[in-house]
């Protein structure tokens, strides 16, 4: 069952991202949600359509939690299926860049990250995989990334969080290699997973986090809550995925 659902919904992925390239060069709708610089686009709203539509064929039963509020309206409980879906991570990278932007889908079974999926859009590249199956760029397998520490690695840090100097990362910064930040947890994601960065650390909602934990832990890699409170995936972290020895240098400069 699960073998088919992958199948489907990597079809479904590379449909919605080739029909979000053809509509990033024509015309569409910018509008703000918390901020100047929270953008919705009607691309947004046109790809959650077109995703949770389809999951509901692909897996009646299952609950919908979903960016755009288009799912359930309520997920309060992770019990039986429940798909946690990005239509369009980096929206103000899409906005601003037409670059750095991603599509990001997770299935939770009955609390436990099962499958993971992130389309690094415009390079066409989708990197899936959880359920003990391993992780896949297309259809390469990737190994674990080299478990360097913190001074031979590089860091990505939300800029918020580097601003307002919270939980001393400017210190963390320092002592990396070198500070990147890209604004989308979809690259930034897929660069811990093939090694470019040893850690992302950004304040997380449950769409933003999903897709990545499943594929990061499917990896070996450390995601946890950098406060080292309990990570709840249907409420929003401050998360830190990393390699171990990365993740062990964070904790102790951050203590």
């Amino acid at each position: 069952m699960l073998e088919e659902i992958d199948h489907q919904v990597q079809t479904l992925l590379r449909r919605v991202n080739q029909s979000t390239l053809q509509r990033m060069s024509g015309h569409y709708r910018v509008a703000t949600k918390t901020s100047y610089n929270d953008l919705v686009t009607t691309i947004d709203r046109q790809n959650e359509q077109t995703i949770n539509h389809d999951l509901r064929r692909i897996d009646p039963n299952a609950q919908i939690l979903s960016e755009e509020g288009i799912g359930d309206d309520q997920v309060t409980s992770l019990r039986g299926h429940v798909w946690i879906v990005d239509p369009l991570d980096g929206t103000l990278n899409f906005v601003k860049q037409h670059d750095h932007f991603g599509i990001m889908l997770a299935l939770y079974i009955d609390g436990q990250p099962t499958l993971g999926y992130i389309m690094d859009s415009i390079n066409n590249d989708l990197y899936h995989g959880g359920n003990q199956w391993g992780v896949f760029k297309n259809d390469t397998r990737l190994t674990s990334p080299a478990d360097l520490g913190l001074h031979a690695s590089l860091v990505a840090i939300s800029s918020p969080l580097i601003l307002r100097n919270v939980a001393r990362l400017p210190l963390v910064a320092q002592h990396a290699s070198g500070l990147r930040m890209y604004g989308s947890a979809a690259m930034e994601m897929t660069s811990v997973l093939t090694g470019e960065l040893g850690a992302y650390i950004s304040y997380l909602r449950p769409w933003d986090l999903a897709p990545g934990r499943v594929l990061a832990e499917e990896l070996g890699l450390v995601v946890k809550s950098i406060d080292g409170d309990r990570i709840d995936v249907l409420s929003s972290n401050l998360v830190l995925v990393a390699t171990k020895r990365v993740a062990q240098d964070i904790l102790r400069l951050t203590k």
